[in-house]
């Protein structure tokens, strides 16, 4: 059974859709007996930084993230819940992060593509993604390309990341540290791409 942690964050039912159309069986839940229980749990969300580590305090969720991915359940955060996973973010000044994988969230630069046309902020639409090595939610993909809504990206500090994309910067945008996934691009909004992420993840062993 795969666990979404719900939280009030935006996406969740996006997420819980493409599990089903996996023929997985998924359930949304903020019960510590489920998500402790569970195969895989997911960390989805759309939203602010700040709100979200508050919800997730309020629910008593970040202690049980923290024992879910202690106990080695494969665990995956989808773009507000990979930069929860990460210590801080320029979007919540003084509000700490799970701080369960090291690195910081910053905003996006204003600049321009390629020199000349002006970057849009925040980021929506689909990039392609370079590996920087081998990561296991992209198995069977080459040139894949995926789908981002965010105004904030990752900075990691940790040789963790495996994929980045380009808008008008760097950015790191995967990362893999033993049983702990995350992405900033949205799989479940990444058509055929995004459903083998999804799979492959499935697929990964405890």
């Amino acid at each position: 059974m795969i666990a979404i942690i719900d939280y009030d964050a935006g996406n969740i039912k996006s997420v819980e859709k493409a599990l089903l159309a996996l023929g997985e069986k998924a359930v949304v839940t903020r019960s510590p007996g489920k998500l402790l229980e569970a195969d895989k749990v997911i960390l989805p969300g759309v939203g602010a930084f700040g709100d979200a580590m508050g919800k997730l305090t309020e629910y008593g969720l970040a202690q049980v993230i923290r024992q879910v991915i202690e106990k080695g359940t494969p665990f995956l955060g989808i773009c507000l819940g990979l930069q929860l996973l990460f210590e801080a973010s320029e979007e919540s000044p003084g509000v700490a992060g799970l701080g369960i994988l090291k690195g910081k969230i910053v905003r996006i630069p204003e600049g321009t593509m390629d020199g000349e046309r002006p970057l849009k902020i925040p980021h929506i639409g689909w990039n392609s993604l370079e590996f920087s090595r081998e990561g296991r939610l992209f198995a069977g993909l080459l040139e894949p390309y995926v789908y981002f809504v965010h105004s904030y990206y990752l900075k990691a500090e940790e040789d963790i990341v495996t994929a980045r994309t380009q808008y008008g910067v760097s950015m790191d945008v995967s990362v893999e540290k033993g049983n702990v996934f995350a992405c900033q691009f949205h799989p479940e909004k990444s058509s055929d791409t995004g459903l083998t992420i999804l799979k492959n993840f499935v697929k990964i062993d405890a």
